[in-house]
């Protein structure tokens, strides 16, 4: 791992200066919805909070900061982001493709909710280039991928990818909340639009839902940035306060989280008790090669099949002491997680079992804590 330093001081002073009028050093939480007028039409530049706020100004442009693009828009939540970037794009006829092994929410809003307005949503594996290509015909309008995906850690090459959108005149969007700006750039990797759950390691202590879309793409950027502000799915001044705290220490949280995760793996691979690991960090993993092409780390996330039984697995997870069952990621402490009931159980079946997300899988959101605090807490939990 060789986080490239600019981060740690990037991170640290994305999007904010003094405030000019007491020279606070933090961005002020600017609790209001409206704002006084010298006339109609009239005013500094803000007049309804739905449409731009100075705190979420702030968090917008440290987030086009961190994952150099021009443009930044923050929403809601990551799904909230999703729906803001199919609204503005696309048109009913337009063909979708959608790496397979993709968030059980995204898959969700895909098929559930705007298949019906007849956007043709395809879900393919996206490690089989030719497979992509072939499908990539003219109704493509966007190519839409996770890198690493989730929740079995596959690792897309971003490059490809570009080429086979470029070549039906497609735009490409990249989820990067599982890397994070820090350990990947999709944008200079050539990628159109980038998108984050910032709950998720942009937010990093479990505390708030948000989403962020990034660009230089001026004519995307426009669109969805009506959406935002039409549809009005965007953070409160609070949480974007938070957020903007949170990024100032991403930097120091995700060299932690991939020094963690990489000893986890490595210990859950070296365990009789589990089956399968998925990290690309492991020079066994298959994705390894494409992961050092593109990536400069691993994050925190790790998933396993354990051997053994469904049951096997719950008694497992009620031995963890440090490891805590819940939904979600990107936090400081560490998380474990099951797919095919939790965050997964909207995918429908047949998918799950081709994608290998079964009763022994687990997914782990390896946090900041003493790396040997986790691997003794594995350890017992997975004593026979």
């Amino acid at each position: 791992m060789a986080i490239d330093h600019r981060y740690y001081t990037r991170s640290v002073h994305a999007g904010t200066k003094p405030e000019p009028v007491t020279g606070a050093i933090m961005t002020p939480i600017f609790q209001t919805s409206t704002y006084v007028q010298e006339a109609p039409g009239v005013h500094k530049g803000f007049d309804y909070s739905r449409g731009t706020n100075p705190t979420r100004d702030a968090l917008e442009k440290a987030y086009g900061e961190i994952e150099g693009a021009r443009h930044a828009l923050a929403f809601a939540s990551g799904l909230a982001a999703e729906q803001a970037i199919v609204q503005a794009l696309l048109q009913p006829g337009d063909r979708v493709l959608v790496c397979d092994d993709v968030y059980g929410g995204t898959g969700r809003l895909f098929r559930m909710l705007f298949a019906k307005y007849g956007i043709d949503f395809q879900f393919v594996d996206m490690t089989d280039h030719a497979l992509v290509r072939k499908l990539a015909t003219k109704p493509t309008k966007l190519l839409w991928m996770e890198s690493p995906t989730n929740p079995t850690i596959k690792v897309i090459s971003i490059p490809e990818m570009v080429k086979i959108a470029r070549g039906v005149g497609a735009r490409l969007v990249v989820d990067n909340t599982f890397a994070s700006p820090i350990f990947q750039s999709p944008l200079a990797l050539g990628a159109d639009i980038v998108l984050h759950s910032s709950t998720k390691y942009l937010g990093g202590h479990s505390d708030l839902i948000g989403g962020a879309v990034m660009t230089s793409d001026q004519e995307a950027f426009d669109k969805i940035r009506f959406v935002q502000f039409a549809a009005g799915a965007v953070p409160s001044p609070f949480e974007c306060f938070l957020l903007l705290r949170s990024i100032k220490t991403l930097a120091v949280r995700m060299r932690q989280h991939h020094d963690n995760a990489t000893a986890v793996a490595e210990f859950l691979a070296s365990h009789k008790r589990v089956k399968q690991v998925y990290f690309p960090g492991l020079t066994s993993n298959p994705f390894y090669g494409v992961a050092r092409e593109q990536m400069s780390g691993n994050s925190g996330m790790c998933s396993f099949d354990l051997n053994g039984s469904y049951d096997d697995v719950v008694r497992m997870l009620q031995k963890l002491k440090v490891f805590q069952l819940a939904e979600s990621l990107g936090g400081v402490e560490s998380l474990v997680n099951h797919p095919e009931k939790m965050t997964h159980a909207s995918v429908p079946e047949e998918l799950r079992r081709k994608l290998g997300i079964g009763p022994t899988l687990l997914r782990l959101s390896v946090g900041i804590e003493s790396t040997q605090d986790l691997l003794d807490d594995l350890r017992q939990a997975l004593e026979a």
